[in-house]
């Protein structure tokens, strides 16, 4: 087994892969401290001042002398992060290579879009109704306890739809409109209740174009009992949608979603490199991957900008990043924040070293399209949203802008998952192991001695087992959520 990795050569520190002992050698260096894995040593002598780095860039400065063989982290070094920049473009992004495609099997949808899987969804338009619509799932289950072609009937409640206004409220009404939209969703009831800022009549006016066969809404002050009301429109919802079957189509058609929670020292060695070669695989067959966590790519962002594809989207890159370190400023609060304590005691230690970490998922592909609040992908290729790094906000902003599923990576383990599938990769085995009703996929062996060809194969083989309708482990607990995003006051 490999006890330690020196990611680039350009690095001061190595990282341990296992719990390392004081005077140890390793690297030709003998170490002075007990070394937790996934935590930081240092190769050199670093003097106060000097820059950290890791992954081939500066992660932050030593904010003491730190020795040869000495433990590196929060306790001698810090970010060197501040505010808004101004960036300059230099591209430097490359054309992958064809991948060999493969196949999955998929619902056809009247506008020549995909779903992953065909599910009626019950969705307040206000959070006073959310009884409402578990009541009325509830109840519609009891009545169909096996359904046919249906791959399950879920209401996703939320605290929002009144006392929003501006921006604000617009952004709540437009992600249950996208997700009212999404091609997963053989079926939805939009449930309101009738004095609530988020007016269905307006709601209605928005929401652009849909499938009326599969879009009812019911307003719950207008009827004596909504519950009955509610369970008779989506009786007409599922007669509907259990004609559906699934068709094969090519791989390229699903957006996948990259999003990493809980990270440790190893997130940025082993499952977020593995996922962005599975960027890079989907990508170079002609599909969609889409990154967000905007906070996460503060310190790694020009990496991401010199791989724009043009001079248009290298400046939407640019208003995205900061544009979000304008939205801390206006609410009187650092930019440079993270990483979490869960982080920290996993061997992250600044901004700039997770950023370099979580970017790994994605890829060495060019960034074709960059979607700011509100919009929906449009680009093939990989993709950059805005949104922020909280694992509930993210992966609800990834399904409301058209991914069919998001890959998670996880170094600390969550039972999260979105209103999308939400395939969670562990970064070290034991979390894999110790939490395997969490956990859809090991990157952990990466470090045992398998390969990341032999992985990538792994992954891309159970992605598209997903995507053909295998269910992963936050829909076999039906752990299910849903986050709104919220910048505004509340009234």
């Amino acid at each position: 087994m490999v006890e330690y990795i020196k990611i680039n050569p350009e690095d001061n520190v190595a990282v341990a892969l296992s719990d390392l002992q004081q005077g140890g050698c390793y690297l030709g260096v003998t170490l002075l401290q007990n070394i937790t894995k996934g935590h930081k040593f240092a190769l050199a002598n670093i003097k106060k001042g000097q820059n950290v780095i890791k992954y081939g860039a500066p992660i932050g400065a030593a904010t003491q002398d730190i020795a040869v063989g000495e433990h590196v982290h929060t306790h001698n070094m810090a970010t060197n992060l501040s505010g808004q920049l101004t960036y300059c473009y230099s591209p430097n992004g490359q054309v992958l290579a064809s991948g060999k495609n493969r196949t999955v099997q998929v619902y056809p949808r009247y506008d020549g879009n995909v779903g992953i899987r065909n599910e009626l969804w019950v969705i307040p338009l206000v959070g006073c109704v959310n009884s409402q619509a578990r009541a009325i799932v509830k109840q519609f289950e009891k009545l169909h306890p096996t359904l046919t072609n249906v791959d399950g009937v879920h209401a996703f409640t939320h605290p929002y739809g009144c006392s929003q206004i501006g921006a604000d409220h617009l952004r709540t009404r437009t992600l249950l409109q996208q997700m009212a939209t999404h091609p997963n969703c053989g079926g939805v009831l939009l449930l309101g209740l009738g004095c609530e800022n988020n007016r269905l009549d307006e709601f209605i006016q928005t929401l652009g174009e849909y499938d009326t066969n599969r879009v009812r809404f019911l307003i719950a002050q207008d009827v004596e009992d909504e519950i009955a009301t509610g369970i008779q429109l989506l009786e007409e919802l599922y007669q509907y949608a259990q004609n559906d079957k699934r068709v094969q189509r090519d791989m390229s058609c699903i957006r996948v979603g990259l999003k990493c929670g809980g990270s440790d020292g190893l997130s940025g060695i082993t499952a977020n490199p593995l996922v962005g070669m599975f960027s890079d695989y989907i990508v170079s067959v002609g599909g969609t991957t889409v990154l967000t966590e905007v906070p996460e790519m503060f310190g790694a962002e020009q990496l991401l900008m010199d791989r724009c594809v043009d001079q248009a989207t290298f400046e939407k890159t640019v208003k995205l990043i900061n544009n979000f370190k304008q939205y801390y400023q206006d609410n009187h609060q650092p930019c440079y924040e993270n990483p979490s304590p869960g982080n920290k005691a996993g061997g992250i230690t600044t901004l700039e070293d997770k950023s370099l970490g979580c970017t790994q998922k994605s890829g060495t592909s060019m960034v074709c399209g960059v979607a700011l609040d509100g919009e929906r992908i449009d680009h093939s290729g990989l993709n950059l949203l805005n949104g922020p790094g909280n694992d509930m906000v993210a992966v609800t902003n990834l399904g409301c802008a058209g991914c069919h599923l998001v890959l998670f990576t996880t170094g600390r383990g969550t039972p999260f998952g979105g209103f999308v599938p939400t395939i969670k990769i562990s970064t070290n085995s034991a979390l894999a192991s110790h939490k395997s009703n969490w956990i859809d996929f090991d990157a952990g062996t990466i470090v045992t001695g398998d390969s990341f060809e032999a992985k990538l194969n792994e992954l891309a083989d159970y992605v598209q087992q997903v995507a053909s309708g295998k269910l992963t482990k936050n829909e076999l607990t039906d752990s299910r959520e849903i986050a709104l995003f919220k910048t505004g006051v509340t009234l």
